[in-house]
C-alpha cells in the first residue's frame, strides 16, 4: 500500500495549526481546482490528493489517528468513505469562493462553469472512488475495521495453529470465530479476515478483522524477527580444547555441534535455516548458539597447581 504523507501534500509541517492547514489547502485548491486547471489529468489527481489530505488534517480526531499510527496503519483503519465522512467538499469550496464542487471527469454530467467555461459537476464521493448517490441511491459505507492482538508461542509461530477468537457483535453479545494462524506470524505481523469487523451503520458491508500476533516469552529461545537464539554453557577446558554440544531446535529436535578449540565467551555459532519460517514465501531464519564459558569461582589446591603450570608454560 502506497504511503501517503498528508503534510507534504499540503506543504505544511506536522506542527501546523488548523488555520495554517486551511490556508495551505485554499492556496493549492486555487491552483488545481478545475476552474483553473483546464481539464489537466495531472491537476485532477493533485486536486484529489490535496483534498484527501485536507479531509484528514482538518479533522482533529482523524489527524490524531494519522499522527499516532502513521500512514500505513491509518489507511488500514480508515477507508476512503471514512476519510470523507462528514466532509462536505462542496461547501468548503464555496467558502473558498468556488462555484460549488466541480471537477473535470468523464464520469459526470457536463454543464457551464461560473465563469462561463465548461466544467463537470460531480459527487465528491463518486469522484474519490467509493461510490456515489447517483440515481437517488445511498452510499453504502463500509463498517469499521477491528484489530485483535493474540498471544502466540514460538512453537505456534513455527508450525502454524488454529485459534478461536471471541469477538463482540452489534447486538451486545459475542461471536466465536475460528482463525487459522499461518506459519511465521511473528510479533507485529497481522492477517486480514474480510468482513469480520464491525457492521456498517449505513447498510454497507462489514469492516475487516485484523489479527495481530504478540509472541510470548520462551524459556529456551530468544527471538529477533525470524532468527532464534539459544544459550549453551561449556567449561573453560572445553573452550580451550574444543568439544561437542547438543543444541535444541524449535521443532523439538536436537543437533550435535562442534565447538572449535579456543572459542571465546559470547561467541555465536550459526545454524542456517533453523529459525522461524517466513510468513510469505519460502525460507527460514537462522538459529544462533551463544556460547557461555563457565568460570570457576573457587579453585582447589590441585586446580591451582595446574593453572600455575599453565602460566609457567606461557598460557
Amino acid at each position: 500500500m502506497a504511503q501517503k504523507d498528508y503534510y507534504t501534500s499540503l506543504g505544511v509541517g506536522k506542527g501546523a495549526s488548523q488555520e495554517e492547514i486551511k490556508k495551505a489547502y485554499r492556496k493549492l485548491a486555487m491552483k488545481y481546482h478545475p476552474d483553473h486547471s483546464a481539464g489537466s489529468k495531472e491537476n485532477e489527481e493533485k486536486f484529489k490528493e490535496i483534498s484527501e489530505a485536507y479531509a484528514v488534517l482538518s479533522d482533529p480526531e482523524k489527524r490524531k489517528q494519522y499522527d499516532t499510527f502513521g500512514s500505513e496503519d491509518f489507511q488500514q483503519r480508515y477507508s476512503q468513505e471514512d476519510i470523507f465522512k462528514d466532509f462536505d467538499l462542496g461547501d468548503i469550496l464555496k467558502e473558498f469562493g468556488f462555484g460549488g464542487a466541480s471537477f473535470y471527469t468523464s464520469g459526470a454530467q457536463k454543464g457551464r462553469g461560473r465563469r462561463g467555461g465548461t466544467h463537470y459537476s460531480f459527487d465528491p464521493e463518486s469522484i474519490f472512488g467509493f461510490g456515489g448517490r447517483g440515481g437517488g441511491q445511498q452510499v453504502q459505507r463500509k463498517g469499521r475495521d477491528v484489530e485483535y492482538e493474540i498471544p502466540l508461542t514460538l512453537q505456534e509461530v513455527a508450525g502454524g495453529t488454529s485459534k478461536t477468537l471471541t469477538i463482540a457483535n452489534s447486538s451486545g453479545g459475542t461471536d466465536a470465530i475460528s482463525v487459522k494462524i499461518p506459519k511465521g506470524l511473528i510479533s507485529g505481523k497481522k492477517i486480514r479476515l474480510a468482513g469480520k469487523g464491525e457492521p456498517s451503520p449505513y447498510g454497507g458491508p462489514s469492516g475487516d478483522l485484523y489479527v495481530r500476533s504478540k509472541i510470548v516469552q520462551d524459556p529456551v529461545f530468544e527471538q529477533k524477527e525470524y532468527d532464534l537464539y539459544v544459550n549453551r554453557q561449556i567449561k573453560l577446558t572445553e573452550a580451550l580444547l574444543g568439544t561437542k554440544i547438543n543444541v535444541p531446535t524449535i521443532e523439538g529436535k536436537h543437533l550435535s555441534m562442534k565447538v572449535a578449540p579456543g572459542t571465546k565467551p559470547k561467541s555465536r555459532l550459526r545454524v542456517s535455516g533453523q529459525g522461524l519460517p517466513h510468513m510469505k514465501g519460502s525460507g527460514k531464519g537462522d538459529l544462533y548458539v551463544v556460547i557461555d564459558v563457565k568460570w570457576a569461582k573457587h579453585l582447589n589446591d590441585k586446580q591451582k597447581e595446574i593453572v600455575k603450570q599453565l602460566a609457567e608454560a606461557g598460557l
